[in-house]
């Protein structure tokens, strides 16, 4: 009777082992993905042939030598695939576990099956083996129990360190029915886990100025430290969306690499010292790789904003009102003109040869004389009169085509000139165009714009700083908003600020005329800030998944729109009436000095001749005396 007993002892217990191949591999094919295991089994070679014939005919890949052989470098690539399946009654399980534990292998995507005896963990759901191992809520975890003929899977995890233990019923499997999935089981991990119980987070914010910290949520000088202000409601939402308490962390930095290590909110990051920051911060290359970024709640930028100068800061308004075309066109037109009165003066001046007293005594007959022609045409395009006239029907029309097509073009251009006065340059459009303007720089004191513009190494930034903003010998171009928005207003000028924030005090500052002629111009080389989380936090999907939620529901749009303004509308531009300045007339008055100067030039000239004909006249004078006294 007794050996009758222990031979289905042993038929039990080697039934038993025959289905966890089974099991094991319709499991895996539930997950519908591909699946590459790692397994740590302590069988009898018999039963590792068997599993490995079952899985192998599955067509999923195996490696029975654990992960303690296999390099991170080589599961880098194929994380997604992996599951880790493990023999709880393995003798040096525990060891396995914590080293496996220290290198993050029980974290998202890594997949865990956990299997122990037959009848072991039915009423105790975790073992003792994994109870000190830090399984948190984005792990996925299977704990394997059997039941009688019943093997019951449950996921377990703590929703942080050192909280207690949370299961969630998976599924069954049985020789008859296979592998029965839970029917209010939800598939995806994060969304499960959303309630974290009252788990303390720590947070970490960025105050530049320590007044900052009473007035957070108050309105008061949200001109200061905007960026944490519009995000510290929407990051309680977060947390409250999660059931999370939460820790502050304050620093005064968003972090930046100093010696080798990193300070301020990236460096609470790395350190694992906070699980977010709630400052957004911007996407850099250092960065990409000690944080991960999660959502851009807040899309505002840095940019020089100033007033466009207006046309002849940048341009020879008197070349302007024509293009090349017309001035070729008109050139030649004045050429041609200038011939057709030169043929026609010498034509009327031979004509009245017979008349030779008339034509030397009239001084208003226009003589075959290019200087005379000049100046008369030169007087016609002024709009001016002329003593000298041709007298003939052919003179007289030629004459007043003339005038016709110079009063013409005289009124185009002046028409042109009124209108170009009251006309702003668009030719500042890149950082090139506005390092070589004439514009004076000021950037808003703020801690990223120190660090952002004094280490940039882009030929035309560094430029701008090293010349426009901090030159050799004067102060540092860093000032508070209200001086630079100030100053902008003035014109050439050009603010870098935070948009969101620098409209609001162009509203207060500029009348509806100034708003019209803002020109923008980005020198940071960043995107819109975003949120950041540190480097494979188990709760990142679920700060994804709130975020969206907080988005959905217009929540982040309501405190953007609270601090942020968008750049103003141009509502008042016809009024805006621009005083004509001394750069306007510059071309003039340089044409009217080069004249004078020319003129005393040539008075010089006249004067040096006027000398020399009358040392010729005396000497002259003085020879035919001479003469005459040797004569007598």
């Amino acid at each position: 009777m007794r050996s009758i007993f222990l031979i289905e002892i042993f038929f039990y217990l080697s039934n038993a082992q025959s289905t966890r191949p089974t099991m094991i591999a319709d499991v895996i094919e539930y997950f519908h993905k591909p699946s590459t295991v790692i397994a740590k089994i302590c069988w009898a070679p018999c039963q590792t042939v068997e599993f490995n014939k079952i899985i192998s005919d599955r067509n999923i890949h195996t490696n029975t030598a654990g992960a303690t052989n296999v390099t991170d470098k080589q599961l880098y690539y194929i994380e997604e695939d992996l599951i880790f399946l493990a023999d709880l009654n393995c003798p040096d399980i525990v060891d396995y576990f914590e080293e496996n534990a220290a290198r993050s292998y029980f974290r998202a995507p890594f997949r865990w099956l956990l299997i122990g005896d037959v009848d072991e963990n039915v009423y105790d759901m975790v073992p003792n083996s994994v109870a000190s191992v830090d399984i948190l809520p984005d792990s996925q975890v299977i704990i394997i129990s059997k039941n009688n003929d019943t093997h019951y899977l449950n996921y377990i995890y703590k929703t942080g360190t050192n909280s207690s233990w949370k299961t969630e019923h998976y599924g069954t499997w049985d020789e008859r029915n296979g592998f029965q999935i839970n029917d209010t089981f939800f598939e995806t991990t994060s969304l499960r886990r959303l309630d974290l119980d009252r788990y303390e987070i720590s947070i970490c914010y960025v105050l530049t100025n320590n007044e900052s910290i009473n007035h957070l949520s108050d309105g008061i000088d949200d001109h200061i430290d905007t960026i944490t202000k519009v995000n510290f409601p929407t990051t309680n939402h977060l947390l409250d969306f999660l059931n999370a308490t939460r820790k502050y962390i304050f620093a005064e930095t968003w972090g930046y690499r100093v010696n080798g290590t990193w300070n301020g909110m990236t460096g609470h990051l790395v350190r694992g010292e906070v699980e977010i920051g709630g400052s957004p911060m911007f996407f850099t290359f250092e960065r990409i790789s000690i944080v991960d970024y999660i959502a851009s709640p807040t899309p505002t930028r840095s940019k020089f904003v100033f007033q466009q100068p207006k046309l002849s800061y940048e341009n020879n308004l008197f070349l302007l009102p024509f293009n090349t075309t017309v001035w070729y066109s008109t050139v030649a037109l004045v050429c041609t003109i200038y011939f057709v009165l030169f043929l026609v003066a010498k034509w009327e001046w031979r004509k009245m040869s017979h008349a030779v007293e008339t034509r030397e005594t009239n001084s208003g007959i226009l003589r075959a004389n290019a200087v005379d022609i000049i100046i008369l045409m030169f007087g016609a395009a002024c709009q001016q009169g002329s003593p000298c006239e041709l007298k003939g029907s052919l003179g007289r029309v030629v004459m007043l085509v003339l005038f016709l097509s110079l009063m013409f073009l005289y009124t185009s251009y002046s028409a042109n000139i009124v209108a170009l006065l009251q006309s702003s340059s668009s030719h500042i459009k890149t950082l090139d165009d506005l390092l070589h303007s004439r514009l004076k720089f000021g950037v808003h004191d703020t801690v990223f714009n120190r660090y952002y513009f004094s280490t940039t190494t882009e030929p035309t930034r560094k430029a701008i700083y090293e010349k426009k903003v901090a030159p050799p010998g004067t102060s540092l171009g860093f000032m508070t908003m209200d001086e630079g928005v100030i100053r902008m207003g003035k014109g050439l000028f050009a603010f870098h600020m935070e948009t969101g924030v620098g409209y609001k005090f162009v509203g207060k500052y500029f009348s509806e005329g100034q708003k019209c002629g803002l020109q923008e111009i980005q020198y940071l080389q960043v995107i819109d800030p975003w949120l950041a989380v540190r480097k494979d936090s188990p709760y990142k999907e679920m700060f994804k998944i709130g975020m969206k939620r907080i988005q959905e529901h217009g929540l982040q749009y309501r405190e953007n729109r609270l601090m942020y303004e968008k750049r103003p509308k141009c509502a008042g531009g016809g009024s805006n009436f621009v005083s004509v300045s001394m750069v306007d007339c510059y071309p003039a008055l340089l044409i009217l000095s080069y004249g004078a100067l020319l003129a005393l030039i040539l008075l010089g000239f006249e004067n040096l001749l006027y000398k020399r004909h009358q040392m010729i006249q005396n000497l002259r004078c003085l020879h035919d005396k001479s003469n005459e006294d040797v004569i007598n």
